[in-house]
């Protein structure tokens, strides 16, 4: 992001004095995907891509919000018990509630915002929109004293009351907590969480997207999930003397013995979770060995399982996926709920641009438009960037 256009930006759109500015990223997940509602780890981490804003209390009960993407202005008072209509503003509305809800005395304050985290790319903006609020409110408000953990769910509640959106916490928990070269496991039942290393040298991390979203009839999301809840009503009525709160209780005996008490589809569905669950502890494992290509065979395993045990793939992405293999590329799978979005690519430097072109070109040729091609650093999460002179 560039500090002097958003300064720029906050300047003409305000009083013509400056304020601090503040960073937040979006994130990848490299591996661990449909295991949150099960009880299972996440492994994300923050990326060179995000949010950045600058922000200075103007002495007043108003705040004053200017999105420089949009080029849209909103005003709304630090009280007002509805908050403003736009949804951008919406996110400044809502940390500012969220905070005060945690004691904070939060004034009037002037902000100008833009972002370079690609929409539709599952990296979540809108999380890299609620850590960085909440890390300028906490500085400018709250003498940093709000922690981590605070910030990154007042960033979920803001999207469950303010947005409508019922998100889990990995996106603000990546957001808020991210460091460079170092992704981090998370325990979605317990929240404890660990760094590990990642310092791919010789190796490229790059998502391509398909630009590509299928709205399935019904809700392909809840059915899953209802799946695996089948499966764990199954598991303690069998094993009477265990508690099964999700399928991270359970391990592959167990699942075999009530294999014949559900569904073959019911089945397939725990089968890939149990895996997932495995998989990501051996991405954990490779890491610390420094040995990605253990890494990348544990991405194509996860992308087989999501595209035909979980079934939310889709065509355009198993495509990419085979584009991947055909260049030899060390790991490829899809990022994100699926059935549409990117797959994420640990691709070796020496076949970095044959791979590029070749998954450009046969795209197109086979579905008539190019994808998007996104290359990530792993960074540091939310931070001050810089104070009133930069």
């Amino acid at each position: 992001m560039d500090i002097e256009f958003v300064r720029s930006r906050f300047i003409k759109h305000f009083d013509g004095k400056t304020g601090n500015i503040y960073f937040s990223p979006g994130r990848i997940n490299l591996i661990g995907e449909h295991t949150d509602y099960n009880g299972g780890f996440v492994f994300p981490g923050a990326v060179d891509k995000g949010i950045m804003a600058e922000v200075r209390p103007n002495g007043t009960d108003t705040v004053m919000c200017y999105s420089i993407d949009l080029k849209d202005r909103v005003e709304f008072k630090v009280a007002d018990p509805e908050g403003p209509r736009a949804t951008w503003a919406r996110f400044i509305y809502g940390m500012v509630q969220e905070f005060k809800g945690l004691g904070v005395d939060v004034k009037g304050f002037n902000i100008a915002f833009a972002g370079d985290v690609p929409l539709g790319a599952g990296m979540s903006s809108s999380a890299a929109m609620e850590s960085c609020f909440g890390c300028a409110l906490n500085d400018l408000f709250a003498d940093n004293k709000i922690s981590k953990w605070d910030i990154a769910l007042a960033g979920q509640a803001t999207e469950h009351k303010y947005i409508g959106v019922n998100c889990g916490i990995m996106d603000q928990f990546a957001s808020v907590f991210g460091q460079k070269g170092k992704l981090m496991r998370l325990d979605c039942r317990s929240r404890e969480f660990e760094y590990f290393p990642f310092n791919p040298q010789g190796y490229k991390l790059v998502l391509v997207n398909s630009k590509v979203k299928h709205e399935l009839a019904g809700s392909p999301y809840n059915d899953r999930r209802k799946s695996c809840e089948n499966v764990v009503v199954a598991l303690s009525k069998h094993f009477t003397n265990k508690k099964f709160e999700t399928l991270r209780d359970a391990n592959w005996e167990e699942l075999e013995v009530i294999k014949g008490n559900v569904s073959a589809e019911d089945y397939q569905r725990a089968h890939f979770v149990l895996g997932e669950k495995d998989r990501v502890l051996a991405v954990c494992d490779a890491l610390i060995a420094g040995d990605y290509e253990t890494v990348g065979k544990k991405m194509y395993e996860t992308h087989q399982g999501l595209s035909k045990e979980y079934e939310v793939s889709c065509e355009e992405l198993d495509f990419l996926n085979e584009v991947a293999k055909d260049n030899g590329v060390t790991g490829s799978r899809i990022m994100g709920g699926g059935f549409g979005g990117c797959t994420i690519n640990l691709v070796k430097d020496e076949i970095y641009d044959k791979f590029i072109t070749d998954a450009m070109q046969r795209f197109e040729a086979k579905y008539g438009h190019a994808p998007e091609v996104y290359p990530v650093i792993i960074s540091d999460g939310s931070h001050k960037v810089c104070y009133h002179i930069c």
